[in-house]
């Protein structure tokens, strides 16, 4: 384990009281047989220096952890230290369980976590209790998350989407969103908020998870009455200035005091960790009263929850009737609230966000694509970030991100950026950082990841995959498809997972790397092709025209780049040739 400062956590009980960190490893000194490998450690070590919760090896969500345990922890770490380049490492949730020789263009790394037959929460917790699995999350368990900024453009183009939708001249300055969840992926939105030009009000039960983002700059103050925080934001929105409020509350008991008080935000959502009842907090409970009471009592503590989820949701509903912008980002709290014994077609009564604002870009390849600077100098970062305006000329989407984000965000742990390239986009990106590795221009690898939430690496009926044109909400053979396509395609690390919304989510993580070598340009010419390339194919099949005009290379960002087809769902007068002579529909 590194020892080079960080989260600091104590042994475990009955071993002696020595104290660790877990930072991620920086500079040249190559500590594994090869830069796939030390690249793959030091992601890990970057998990853990974002971790919300390091001494348990939570890293974001409440539960989602990097490891079954220490034990595992450690013999993964010396796993990766002794793996040769033609050996592959297996991972079981989050235990490594073998290691074998494959050859040197396979994986380093293949994973599956939290894939339970027959599953829900009581059996999960089960078999988490008796050391079988863990929650895999989206990026905890691949070991590919890169702090708050990990969703945060996710945000910030769903607040562009209700902004065109709701003609606000594409941004939101004068307008007010209220939104609760302050966790490693919920501190997101006030960012995302601001760089919009909103005054951002965030509730959160656990003043400790405020004060975190506060100090990692995610959050500009804290206050502890929803009246200090409607002042504080009218004086802000008079003279047009953007501001981040966290208020110490329970999401239900605000939103509740906010419709009897008729103060009605232009936008309202919420990144409680709903998908997770055990973490989510009730009402009339601190962060700290809470942790108390679900070690006590794990029933009474999900029935309060969950009625507590209810009262949220259901304001949430009641903001939109009275003609806010409200919706749920992604934590499946319709679902739970459902599960829970509240009607469907009650709690259906705002729309998931990927399928009101979202979808349009999967459509195109686009996702929550992101890149990690191993050397954890911030200069590379720098390169990479006008390396993605080179690339991506006159991509409006990417300018003013990637503009705005090396303006606003802090760096967290090793240097990192989130950016919604598209099909072709991302290849060619990649394909270019490898070279300027070469070229010495950038000073060490670069993992290229994503959020599991992208184009074609999940399927998630009451989330990603909600509403469908073709009604396939359902079919998990897509997420299969992306896992199988990137071992061919010689991805150096590929997660199979399933959880998110307990038995209703299977969902790849991959990771691939640019070390400057011919290898990486193999590995990566083909990975960054398949990964994004079958989402655009899911999306085409299931009747999106600017899906099927990105296979036939017509799409705004294809740059030429075309998808073999050999069947659609049209008449056979509809075939049509690309130039390269692929017999594509």
């Amino acid at each position: 384990m590194s020892m080079n400062g960080g989260n600091m956590y104590p042994a475990k009980e009955g071993k002696p009281e020595i104290y660790y960190s877990v930072k991620a490893q920086r500079g040249g000194e190559l500590r594994c047989k090869g830069w796939k490998q030390e690249t793959i450690l030091r992601m890990l070590e970057n998990n853990m220096e974002n971790a919300e919760i390091p001494e348990q090896l939570v890293i974001y969500g409440g539960n989602g952890k990097c490891a079954r345990n220490w034990e595992s922890y450690h013999a993964i770490v010396q796993s990766l230290k002794d793996l040769e380049d033609n050996e592959t490492l297996v991972i079981q949730s989050g235990m490594p369980v073998a290691v074998f020789r494959t050859h040197k263009l396979a994986p380093r790394v293949v994973m599956a976590t939290t894939n339970i037959m027959k599953a829900d929460w009581e059996r999960f917790y089960d078999l988490q209790d008796k050391n079988l699995t863990i929650f895999a999350q989206y990026t905890a368990a691949p070991w590919e998350y890169i702090g708050t900024q990990g969703v945060i453009e996710g945000t910030f183009e769903t607040l562009s989407a209700i902004a065109l939708k709701k003609e606000w001249d594409n941004d939101m300055h004068g307008k007010i969103f209220l939104t609760a969840g302050a966790g490693g992926m919920g501190g997101n939105q006030t960012w995302a908020g601001k760089m919009h030009g909103a005054v951002v009000i965030l509730v959160d039960a656990d003043e400790r998870v405020i004060q975190r983002r506060i100090e990692k700059n995610y959050m500009d103050m804290m206050v502890r009455s929803l009246d200090e925080a409607i002042a504080i934001a009218k004086e802000h929105l008079e003279k047009d200035e953007p501001i981040s409020i966290g208020v110490v509350g329970n999401a239900a008991d605000v939103y509740e005091e906010a419709l009897a008080k008729n103060f009605l935000p232009d936008v309202v959502t919420e990144m409680c960790p709903c998908h997770d009842p055990i973490s989510y907090i009730p009402s009339g409970y601190t962060g700290v009263e809470a942790d108390k009471f679900r070690g006590e009592d794990r029933k009474a503590y999900l029935e309060a929850a969950r009625e507590t989820m209810q009262r949220q949701l259901r304001a949430m509903i009641e903001f939109k009737k009275r003609g806010v912008e409200a919706f749920e980002y992604g934590t499946s709290i319709r679902k739970e609230c459902i599960d829970a014994g509240m009607p469907e077609k009650e709690a259906k009564q705002i729309e998931g966000f990927v399928a009101a604002y979202i979808r349009p870009l999967f459509c195109e390849g686009r996702g929550p694509f992101r890149w990690t600077c191993i050397s954890g100098d911030p200069a590379d970062l720098a390169r990479l970030d006008d390396l993605a305006l080179e690339i991506c000329k006159g991509d409006h989407l990417v300018e003013r991100w990637i503009n705005l984000a090396r303006k606003h965000l802090p760096i967290e742990a090793l240097p990192a950026r989130i950016c919604y390239m598209g099909f072709g986009e991302r290849r060619r990106f990649g394909l270019a950082v490898n070279e300027l590795i070469k070229k010495g221009e950038v000073k060490g690898p670069v993992a290229f990841s994503r959020d599991n939430l992208d184009s074609g690496s999940i399927v998630n009926p009451t989330f990603e995959s909600e509403n469908m044109p073709d009604g396939g909400d359902y079919i998990s053979d897509w997420p299969y498809l992306n896992g199988l396509l990137n071992c061919a395609a010689g991805c150096d690390l590929i997660a199979i997972q399933a959880n998110y919304s307990m038995g209703e989510a299977v969902h790849t993580g991959v990771t691939m790397i640019a070390d400057g070598t011919e290898e990486a340009d193999v590995r990566l010419d083909s990975a960054l092709t398949v990964d994004s390339g079958i989402g655009v194919v899911r999306h085409a099949q299931s009747g999106y025209q600017s899906a099927k005009d990105v296979c036939n290379g017509n799409g705004k960002i294809a740059g030429g780049e075309s998808i073999k087809i050999p069947l659609w769902w049209e008449p056979a007068d509809k075939v049509t040739f690309a130039p390269e002579g692929e017999y594509i529909r």
